[in-house]
């Protein structure tokens, strides 16, 4: 028992990088976590720890243990799964971790079904929209929005695609007009999403020819695979989608934006969709929406249900 708090502390310390957010975490005394580390060490005759006054890191020989160390913590939690699940129904705690508005808009309604079926499983949210490390953090399970790495220790599933859609609201294109062709967007007001290395274009494909006006005046026939690139005039510039939705919503401009974020808002009126001839986003870009779960818990029931049951609702409210 000693060894396995030792090992679960250890790692817990060197995903929080201090002793301190460790043992909240863990629900301990910061000393108790303290002395935990320092018998693992002593136990081992070996520094696993670097430790100064602002954070805690790993030496060369913690880097290899703790390695080791995380392989043996999920392959116990695997072999707890395979008996508890079976035994007494679901039960124990499982920890998702997932984007602050997709969590909201898509995680939050499966929460009472997921309770009335499984009242014994406990749910630990971690929310935020940076990736989680599904190891150093204990995740069971990550949601992820956009392009994944291949990794050998991981399981993606793939729940539904992420298709983006240009939208703005019906007072908006009165006033402004509404943009048909991918020049106009250079003559509206746009919000637009601050990815990582700050691009000012929309990326737009149109998804089949235009008519030709007549056969003595043709109208160049566009390639299926021709992307176009658009500058856009940004008022606002903004990393976090559900603001551009209220910015779009309270008639401030055309935005680029998820359909899982407003589909809603596009049944209801209150957004409207605009060039739907064109793809939005296309090519490498246009990415899904997936459930990660580390592979050594391919079996987890507890992940499955959970997963499933989003998946199902995701279906339900056709997130495409």
């Amino acid at each position: 028992m000693d060894r396995f708090a030792e090992l679960k502390t250890f790692c817990t310390v060197a995903a929080c990088g201090g002793f301190s957010p460790a043992a909240r975490q863990l629900g301990l005394a910061t000393s108790s976590v303290t002395r935990l580390a320092d018998a693992l060490e002593a136990r081992l005759g070996a520094i696993l720890l670097n430790r100064s006054t602002r954070s805690v890191t790993l030496t060369d020989a913690g880097r290899a243990y703790h390695e080791q160390a995380l392989r043996i913590l999920e392959q116990l939690d695997a072999a707890d799964d395979l008996v508890t699940d079976g035994a007494r129904g679901l039960g124990g705690v499982l920890r998702v971790a997932a984007p602050v508005t997709f969590a909201a808009l898509h995680i939050a309604p499966i929460l009472p079904l997921l309770r009335a079926r499984h009242p014994g499983l406990n749910l630990d949210l971690r929310l935020s929209d940076s990736d989680a490390n599904l190891v150093d953090e204990s995740i069971d399970v990550a949601i992820r929005i956009g392009g994944l790495d291949p990794q050998a220790n991981l399981v993606a599933r793939r729940l539904a695609g992420h298709e983006r859609v240009l939208c703005a609201s019906p007072a908006y294109l009165a006033a402004r007009g509404t943009p048909r062709l991918p020049a106009d967007l250079g003559r509206h007001d746009c919000l637009q999403f601050a990815f990582d290395g700050a691009r000012r274009v929309w990326r737009l494909r149109r998804l089949s020819a235009p008519a030709q006006a007549s056969s003595s005046s043709p109208v160049p026939a566009q390639s299926e695979a021709q992307v176009e690139e658009i500058a856009v005039n940004a008022v606002i510039l903004a990393n976090n989608g559900e603001l551009l939705r209220q910015g779009a919503l309270a008639g401030l401009g055309v935005a680029m934006l998820a359909r899982w974020l407003v589909e809603r808002d596009l049944r209801a009126g209150t957004l409207v969709a605009v060039m739907g001839d064109y793809q939005v986003n296309p090519g490498p870009m246009d990415v899904g929406l997936h459930a990660l779960y580390p592979a050594s818990r391919r079996g987890s029931h507890k992940i499955r249900v959970f997963v499933d049951l989003l998946a199902e609702h995701l279906a339900r409210v056709e997130v495409a």
